[in-house]
């Protein structure tokens, strides 16, 4: 009779009381890695907000720093001030308005920017200019470009005989919100084209090379399959647009300083005219404190109109 195998020798069990090093702990890592990202957020994101809700109820100025509860008086006094439902107003003008365009330009250019021609990486390049140039910086060279005397933009129409004098773009009300909604579009657009792009570029090709075999041409194309298939990424490059807007006051501030009275302000340039130029820190707080409700309100849609899509 033959003699049983003998049994696999037991795997050799590491000793109970080492413990693992502390690289080969998920738990650990996952920590670590996240550690820097919640410290950043809390200290530039957490803490002012936390602050600004403390003085909004505070009557904190800068020439008087000592806190002393105020309850809701600053909020009523911005109530009761009609240059905040303008710059309210004005806040929604100049996201949508943006949004807009930034989505539309931003569908175009990356068609564009995705297509075979010679020489694509330094049109890419010279496309992300506009995004990668400090904000600051490139809004002063188009407050050059749109000065009330020697705008080039002004000298063009005229040679092109569709315009008789200057057009004052600064100057007007209406030209004036317009010429900021364009410089604000023109800045975030590449971001939007980027996002896009990579939409475009994970759509299957034998879904567009299908369409192309049953005849479809380009436009049936584009809004049959390329914008539904590319929907979902479009609205992310929406929401991005619409956070950076809502609370961008660097543009309307180089190029107007909210004016011309009061028609290019929003709710970020007033609560910094009157926060920290004007001195009442609480008021300018109570003012600031409105964006994070107007904010996260249409974030949310967005995010909830991207779930749907992809869920579609």
């Amino acid at each position: 009779m033959a003699a049983p195998e003998k049994a696999d020798a037991p795997r050799e069990a590491a000793p109970s009381g080492r413990k693992a090093a502390l690289s080969d702990r998920e738990g650990f890592l996952a920590w670590a890695m996240l550690l820097p990202s919640v410290v950043y957020i809390v200290a530039l994101v957490g803490v002012p907000f936390v602050l600004a809700i403390a003085f909004a109820f505070s009557d904190v100025t800068t020439g008087d720093p000592s806190y002393d509860w105020a309850g809701f008086r600053n909020f009523t006094a911005v109530f009761d001030d009609g240059v905040f439902w303008r710059a309210l107003s004005n806040t929604l003008v100049f996201t949508l308005a943006s949004m807009v365009l930034i989505v539309v330009f931003g569908k175009i250019l990356a068609n564009i920017l995705v297509a075979e021609f010679h020489g694509k990486w330094f049109v890419r390049f010279l496309v992300l200019l506009p995004w990668t140039t400090p904000v600051a910086l490139s809004t002063i060279s188009w407050l050059w470009f749109l000065d009330s005397i020697y705008s080039p933009v002004d000298w063009v129409l005229r040679q092109l005989n569709l315009i008789d004098g200057n057009v004052v773009w600064l100057g007007r009300p209406g030209t004036a919100m317009g010429s900021v909604i364009a410089v604000q579009a023109w800045r975030l657009t590449p971001l939007a084209a980027v996002i896009v792009m990579a939409g475009l570029v994970a759509i299957p090709r034998d879904i567009d090379e299908a369409a192309r075999i049953d005849g479809a041409g380009f436009w049936r194309r584009m809004f049959e399959v390329t914008i539904p298939l590319t929907l979902p990424v479009i609205a992310v490059a929406a929401l991005f647009g619409a956070i950076m807007t809502f609370t961008d006051m660097t543009v309307s501030y180089v190029l107007t300083r909210g004016g011309p009275t009061h028609a290019t302000d929003t709710l970020a340039s007033w609560a910094y005219f009157r926060g920290i130029e004007g001195g009442d820190v609480g008021q300018g707080a109570a003012i600031a404190l409105f964006l994070f409700p107007i904010l996260l309100a249409g974030a949310v849609a967005i995010l909830r109109a991207v779930r749907r899509l992809e869920a579609q």
